[in-house]
């Protein structure tokens, strides 16, 4: 028997991928896009005035929001609920994780200081325990 050209299948599939591309999105995925664009456009949205900022809006441009369009005063949590514990001196919380990763490290050393210290005294609890025993032998 004679072996056929396979390029052929390889060039027709070529071809009808190509003509996909053209084609654009299908109805149903241009439907999932435009629900998932308007979800992430009203990602987030303030409770007084009802204006909505993109899902990539920080919380640094919620809080802008808050101290230029309503009063002076203004709670941030009344219109952003992830504003809750939001440090408008610290914006990107790097104030706080650094006092958070100090006190980690003291703890630490504390342990650390504590563990050499009662490592000692465990260890000449053994050996003394060691020389009980041998000693009754």
């Amino acid at each position: 028997t004679k072996m056929g050209k396979g390029s052929n299948v390889q060039k027709a599939q070529a071809a009808r991928e190509r003509n996909q591309k053209k084609q654009g999105k299908s109805e149903e995925e241009r439907r999932a896009a435009a629900a998932k664009s308007a979800k992430d456009s009203a990602a987030y949205v303030c409770l007084i005035c009802k204006q909505t900022f993109m899902v990539n809006a920080t919380k640094s441009v919620l809080y802008l929001h808050v101290t230029s369009k309503h009063p002076v005063g203004t709670d941030p949590v009344s219109c952003f609920t992830q504003l809750q514990g939001f440090d408008p001196n610290d914006p990107k919380g790097l104030k706080a994780k650094a006092a958070e990763d100090a006190k980690k490290a003291e703890l630490a050393a504390k342990k650390k200081k504590k563990a050499a210290k009662g490592g000692m005294d465990d260890l000449d609890a053994l050996l003394n325990a060691g020389l009980t025993k041998s000693k009754k032998k």
